[in-house]
């Protein structure tokens, strides 16, 4: 068992709690969550001295594992330029939890992360959330699969139409290469449960989940026109989405408040480098929020080291963003717009004991990081 005592306790289910305390039991879960809390018998104590106590951060959209750090060509195993429709891919079998970007990510305060293949694809493959230590991912899994990764605007046209090798060279081809994937999907699903027995296709079987809305589409989506095209799919077909990188969301805000699906905002620090980041800013988390839609921060790791996932919601905060959403945007809003949360994204009795203690306020400080890390009741970081 582990208690953390005498620390500033942000639950992310209610209110603060000056004084509190968190007791982990022996299997990893969280049993209370209070002020004054007893150590039972037994139990490793850990005085927060009056530190911040947060949940671990979790980040909605990443690459960790399937990017390695320092290695060149022969660490990046998340996109599969072969094909544009590539559903049959799973981000479990590229992930090496061994790559120096997890032990960075567990000493910035992240501890929970959903990652999968890049955008060159039309169509991917699935996505995972996973905790960020261990060795063997399977034991790392908190969810599998996660979502299945789309992608529109320039990526899926640069990576096939620009190189001459095949559809799509447009948007037109891009919408329209998916669809065509729903629509044999959805037929193929049909004439299974018609007893027809189509042959067997390993595309279409990845794509029943989707199909069937047990596995939302992840859209990777820039410009307006993309983020709503997005949509106009999934409606069409009736099928779950989430609106990642969403840059121009500030200019439609109102639209995708209406609309309701959650949007997973960044990488939104660096340069602006390609034509559908010109609206890149750190104000849109903060646009969004105010229109009403459900915000997520993401670092798009590595094109934002994951553990600067705390520095990029303080950037957000100083942009107008309220600090209390900030934090939600690192917490609880991706634990439930991935569908985590009853898992992680808060401190509350039940939930994986995944704690971080700050070495100070990461939306206050620069340079904040965590003092102690805890991973299902495991000190798993120390300063």
């Amino acid at each position: 068992m582990l208690l953390i005592k005498n620390g500033y306790v942000k639950t992310m289910a209610g209110p603060d709690i000056p004084g509190g305390s968190v007791l982990i039991g022996n299997d990893g879960k969280i049993l209370s969550v209070g002020q004054e809390l007893a150590a039972p018998e037994g139990a490793q104590v850990i005085d927060a001295g009056g530190r911040l106590v947060t949940p671990g951060c979790v980040d909605a959209h990443c690459h960790i594992g399937l990017h390695n750090e320092a290695v060149g060509w022969e660490g990046m195993d998340y996109n599969e330029i072969v094909d544009p429709v590539t559903p049959q891919m799973r981000a479990i079998d590229s992930i090496n939890p061994m790559d120096e970007s997890f032990p960075l990510a567990l000493k910035g305060g992240v501890t929970t992360a959903c990652t999968g293949p890049g955008s060159a694809n039309v169509v991917g493959g699935t996505f995972v959330a996973i905790k960020l230590y261990g060795k063997r991912v399977d034991k790392m899994i908190v969810k599998d699969p996660i979502a299945m990764k789309c992608a529109f605007g320039e990526n899926p046209k640069r990576c096939y139409g620009q190189q001459g090798k095949r559809a799509p060279m447009t948007r037109m081809g891009t919408a329209a290469v998916l669809r065509e994937l729903l629509f044999k999907t959805r037929r193929y699903l049909a004439d299974q449960e018609a007893g027809k027995n189509p042959p067997f296709d390993m595309k279409l079987e990845a794509m029943i989940p989707v199909i069937k809305g047990e596995l939302p589409l992840k859209a990777h989506a820039h410009r307006a026109d993309d983020i709503l095209t997005s949509i106009r799919i999934a409606k069409e077909f009736g099928v779950k989405l989430t609106l990642d990188h969403c840059t121009d969301g500030s200019l439609i805000a109102d639209e995708l408040a209406e609309e309701g699906y959650p949007a997973f905002v960044g990488p939104s620090l660096g340069s602006k480098s390609k034509i559908e980041l010109i609206n890149k800013s750190f104000t849109t988390p903060s646009v969004l929020t105010k229109a009403g839609v459900k915000v997520s921060i993401i670092t798009d790791a590595p094109v934002i080291p994951l553990q600067y996932l705390p520095m990029c919601a303080a950037l957000a905060a100083n942009s107008g963003l309220d600090t209390e959403d900030a934090w939600k945007a690192i917490t609880i809003n991706p634990a439930e717009s991935i569908g985590i949360a009853d898992r992680v994204g808060s401190l509350e009795a039940g939930k994986d004991g995944d704690i971080v203690i700050w070495t100070a306020d990461p939306m206050q400080t620069v340079g904040a990081g965590s003092y102690v890390t805890v991973v299902d009741g495991k000190v798993v970081y120390q300063a």
